[in-house]
């Protein structure tokens, strides 16, 4: 695991894009497609916005799977992570191999389509981030690191939560659903390289617990040491 700090979060999105891009044109070249793992929310705004402007992506061969999403939350809210991928990367680079969660009528049914669609063949590149208290998609503490499913429904914790209103997603906590279908920590693991990017003060701890504290379901993202 190499970790890498910058001064400010332009800094580091631009360099996170920038690492990226080379893994996504490694990939192309030689395997003729490249498949990624894309994450979102307000601490990943700076590092789209870098890697849409990134020269010589064939982004016609590259699939993109969504890492997380809501459920009960409609497609024109705000905080829809689906919304947020189409605005903040497909539509600005016209995507044509994308998958979205759609947690609104049947979360169990698209947990099983979707992660026969992430089964069908290795995931190139996942970019992550980190969230206040450890959780890596939402994988809220404590984590289960065993199973092998693709996707989980999962029932948010009240820090996740708080999270979500402190970065202005919601007015207030009892607006955030308290379930998500998220991507399993296994199945991230899973990616040949991960990226993860992650500013700001508030999430200090939490990348101090993923490289310095013990392994843990309580600490979700240590397991990338692994």
């Amino acid at each position: 695991m190499n970790v890498k700090v910058f001064d400010d979060t332009a800094s580091l999105g631009k360099a996170a894009a920038g690492q990226a891009a080379t893994a996504i044109r490694r990939v192309v070249q030689d395997l003729g497609r490249a498949r990624i793992i894309a994450a979102t929310g307000a601490s990943q705004f700076e590092f789209p916005d870098a890697l849409t402007r990134e020269p010589e992506i064939d982004w016609q061969r590259v699939e993109v799977f969504h890492l997380d999403e809501y459920i009960g939350l409609p497609f024109t809210h705000a905080a829809s992570f689906r919304k947020y991928l189409l605005e903040r990367l497909i539509r600005k680079t016209a995507i044509k191999q994308y998958h979205l969660l759609d947690g609104d009528s049947n979360p169990e049914a698209a947990v099983h389509r979707m992660g026969e669609e992430l089964k069908a063949a290795p995931i190139d590149v996942a970019f992550v981030g980190i969230g206040e208290n450890g959780h890596l998609a939402f994988n809220d503490p404590p984590a289960d690191f065993k199973t092998e499913e693709p996707y989980l429904v999962v029932d948010l914790d009240e820090a996740c939560r708080d999270q979500q209103v402190g970065e202005g997603w919601f007015a207030g906590v009892s607006e955030v659903p308290r379930r998500a279908i998220s991507m399993s920590v296994r199945q991230i693991l899973k990616a040949k390289e991960i990226i993860a990017v992650v500013p700001d003060a508030r999430k200090a701890q939490a990348v101090k617990s993923c490289v310095e504290g013990e392994i843990t379901p309580l600490a979700p993202v240590s397991i990338v040491r692994r």
